[in-house]
């Protein structure tokens, strides 16, 4: 098995989705959290001068997508159909398209009025609501995304609306099933332990 090196912020951020996929399988790494302080000079360090990254037997992977649909084929989380898997990346793209616009209302220089008017007059009726939709549907027909196999969208959308769910939980009112998914994904055993033990953070 290759030696794992995950480097990322203190933070969940976009390092979470591969933290899930290594306790899923079991799969033993080192988590390097990079305080803020000390970005500057690791920045300089790294050969991407962004993270996350993954060493892989001291190889750098970046971008958090590859890394974790890397990591998910390791632990048996990818379709090995090419269309399934392709629905499973689209659905990745979707989710991380989604949290940047959260992200960018959220780190906008505006008033907190002002992102408060964002989000309920723009990013929740207009991508929110109809991603949601959709995966209420789907989600109402299937054990899992893509029928009775868990893959590795399970745990994109347990992720990606988990933050939300914790901060609007009236938003899911409309998208109950949306709602116990996020809680399915969590309390599969090796997560549900995994959330307990990691470090605490806001975001």
């Amino acid at each position: 098995m290759p030696e794992y090196k995950l480097i990322y912020f203190n933070l969940m951020g976009r390092a979470e989705l591969t933290r899930w996929l290594f306790a899923y399988g079991g799969i033993p790494y080192t988590d390097e959290r990079i305080e803020r302080e000390e970005w500057p000079e690791k920045k300089k360090s790294l050969p991407f001068s962004k993270v996350p990254i993954l060493m892989v037997d001291g190889k750098p992977l970046p971008q958090s997508l590859a890394i974790g649909r890397y990591v998910a084929k390791e632990v048996g989380l990818v379709p090995e159909d090419n269309l399934q898997a392709a629905y499973c990346d689209a659905l990745a793209d979707t989710i991380t398209e989604m949290m940047g616009a959260m992200r960018q209302i959220m780190m906008s220089d505006k008033d907190e009025e002002e992102k408060r008017r964002q989000f309920k007059e723009d990013f929740y009726p207009n991508v929110l609501e109809p991603i949601m939709t959709r995966l209420e549907k789907r989600l109402s027909e299937k054990q899992w995304f893509l029928g009775d196999k868990l893959t590795w969208a399970d745990f994109i959308i347990s992720l990606g609306f988990g933050h939300i769910k914790e901060r609007k939980p009236e938003i899911f009112e409309k998208f109950p099933t949306v709602a116990g998914h996020v809680e399915k994904v969590r309390e599969l055993p090796k997560i549900k332990e995994w959330i307990k033990k990691r470090p605490v953070n806001p975001y």
